[in-house]
Order: structure tokens, then C-alpha cells, then sequence
């Protein structure tokens, strides 16, 4: 078994609604949950109450594409609002991450990061000292995790930011974003996502749900081809289609038939029916 560590901020925590893309179900993803690995169902982050689509679904669900006779585990870390210091070395959100990412390496191999943050760090001349930290919080990861060339995929700020709601704080996310820049040029194996033309959630900091899946996609292809990707890549939702569009496995219809029951959308009689049907 595969697994990615997520980490960053709210919009790798995810705050797209649930409701406005479809649902990706796979028995070949897991999510690290209480020590256990369990069927990846959204939000994967637990980190607010109001946790919701992120990039790593989409994410998952196209290296799935790629690697059906294998298994992928997503370690959720990331925290809503989180600045760059609190990643440091020490600080309890890396502290928390480096644990949960031990414990999934006794079941699974790491093989990549996925970070997204900067969002907090935006504003008030921060991003002047933001290079030196990031790549300190990267170095720091590698270090302690023993694994000096893992892969880490780093994904841009939006440039909706800065401008309406809770985003307009977040006037020097160029800045950051030119911080980031720097990183990864000189950070061997680590790779820059372009958030080229997504959108936000009405509160003008938080990617919608629709561009959170495109961004998936775009650290997909950054990781399997080892590349940047500067720029939207035009095939995102014709690669989403077919995600959609796979047909669910026996397992996965147990999973959301017992899912629906458990959250009172049907009862016993009917879902001993439909259970019937499903694994006659």
C-alpha cells in the first residue's frame, strides 16, 4: 500500500461544499482514521466542523487510475488557518503529522507530501522571511520521516485572493507565491501546481468545490510526471468525467447502502432489500 501525507492549511483541509461536486468513492483509497484505515469518504480533514472537498480526492482518484491493482492511503494533517511557523519544527501541527505519517509507514509506504499553505502568512510583509521557512519545514519533514527525496507537490495560491470577503487580508499572496516559487526551485524532488483559474467559495479565501477536484488533477500530474504545472491544463474535467463515471464495485454499493441507513435515509426492511439485490 501507497500513502500521501496532507498537509497545509484550510484549502488543503478542503472548504469546497460537499453537495456541489459528486461524490468519489473507491475501494482502492483508504483515509487514516483513528489508527485505522478506512474507505476514503468526504471531508477526509476532520479539522472543523465545516471541513469539506479538497484537492486530495480528485487527487487520489486519477493515481487510482493509474494503479488498479494497488491501494492508496491519504493521512490527513492538514489545519484550517494555520501559518507557516506552526509548521516548524517542534510546533505541535508537525508534530502531530510526523506522528500520524509514522504510524501509516508501518502499513503502508510514504510516498509523496502534499502541501498547501500561505494563505495566513499573506499579509503584513511576512512572506519576506517565508522561503527560508518553508524550506525549513520541507528539510525538516524529510529528516524526520528518513526519507531525504520524498516527493513533495506544492500547490499555489489562488489569485482570487486579496480581493472580496475573508480573502481580502491576503493582499501579498504574489509575494507568497514567488516565496513558493524559490522553494521549490531549489528543493530537489519537489514540484509547483499552478492555481490558475480557480475559483472561490463566496468568501473570497476558501477554492470552490468544482476548481478543488481541477486542483487535485493538477498535483496528479505534477507527481506521476515529476513536473511543474504551470498552468491549468485544459483536459481537467474530461479527466474528472471519467472519475465520475467509474462503475461502483459491489463493495462500494455495500458501503453507501450502509452509509444511507446509518444516517437514517432508509429503513431496515428497505435496506435489507436493496442489500439483497446488491450481493445476490
Amino acid at each position: 500500500m501507497k500513502s500521501f501525507l496532507l498537509i497545509g492549511q484550510s484549502n488543503m483541509a478542503g472548504r469546497g461544499y460537499l453537495n456541489d461536486v459528486p461524490a468519489i468513492y473507491n475501494e482502492n483509497i483508504e483515509v487514516l482514521r483513528n489508527g485505522r484505515w478506512q474507505m476514503m469518504a468526504e471531508p477526509l480533514h476532520n479539522d472543523r466542523e465545516v471541513a469539506g472537498i479538497g484537492p486530495a480526492a480528485s487527487f487520489a482518484a486519477a493515481w487510482a487510475q493509474d494503479h488498479q491493482a494497488e491501494k492508496l492511503g491519504l493521512i490527513p494533517c492538514a489545519e484550517g488557518g494555520s501559518s507557516i511557523d506552526e509548521w516548524a519544527e517542534g510546533q505541535v501541527l508537525a508534530r502531530h503529522a510526523l506522528s500520524e505519517a509514522k504510524f501509516a509507514m508501518e502499513t503502508s509506504e510514504l510516498i509523496g507530501i502534499l502541501w498547501h499553505q500561505g494563505e495566513n502568512d499573506s499579509l503584513n510583509g511576512q512572506y519576506k522571511g517565508y522561503a527560508e521557512k518553508l524550506k525549513a519545514v520541507f528539510g525538516h519533514f524529510r529528516q524526520a520521516l528518513s526519507l531525504p527525496e520524498l516527493p513533495i507537490i506544492v500547490g499555489e495560491l489562488p489569485d482570487f485572493l486579496g480581493k472580496s470577503g475573508f480573502g481580502l487580508s491576503a493582499i501579498e499572496f504574489k509575494e507568497i507565491n514567488r516565496e513558493i516559487q524559490t522553494v521549490v526551485k531549489e528543493t530537489k524532488n519537489s514540484y509547483l501546481v499552478s492555481a490558475e483559474n480557480l475559483a472561490s467559495n463566496p468568501d473570497g479565501i476558501h477554492i470552490n468545490a468544482e476548481s478543488q477536484r481541477q486542483f487535485g488533477i493538477r498535483y496528479y500530474e505534477a507527481f506521476k510526471k515529476r513536473i511543474n504545472v504551470a498552468h491549468a491544463l485544459g483536459n481537467e474535467d474530461e479527466q474528472l468525467s471519467r472519475i465520475y463515471g467509474r462503475e461502483t464495485t459491489t463493495n462500494e454499493k455495500i458501503y453507501l447502502l450502509s452509509r444511507n441507513f446509518a444516517l437514517g435515509k432508509l429503513d431496515y426492511q428497505t435496506f435489507m432489500k436493496k442489500f439483497a439485490e446488491i450481493t445476490k
